[in-house]
């Protein structure tokens, strides 16, 4: 008796994954080309993006982390990027 219940409950596993994802699905969602999105981006923000990258190389070239400055590297190179992009995302959430 235990045989048929476990294949009854596996073709209704299988019948349930296969067909409520077909009775529930929604309208599909149109998705833009990212390359248009590249060139929308304001003036601002690419600067931010760049001045994200060339900050941090220019902060470990005068710290040189290699020689045991990882610490003061980390807490004046890369902590204030984390924290200008999260005033940043925080300022914009709040626009919309």
């Amino acid at each position: 008796m235990t045989g048929i219940t476990e294949i009854l409950v596996l073709v209704l596993l299988i019948a349930g994954v296969l067909i409520l994802p077909r009775l529930f699905k929604g309208e599909p969602v149109k998705k833009g080309a990212s390359s248009k999105k590249l060139k929308q981006l304001p003036a601002k923000i690419r600067f931010g993006i760049v001045l994200t990258l060339v900050y941090p190389m220019v902060v470990a070239l005068y710290l040189k982390p290699w020689n045991e400055n990882f610490i003061s590297y980390i807490s004046y190179g890369i902590i204030p990027v984390f924290l200008v992009w999260a005033v940043v995302w925080i300022i914009s959430g709040r626009k919309k």
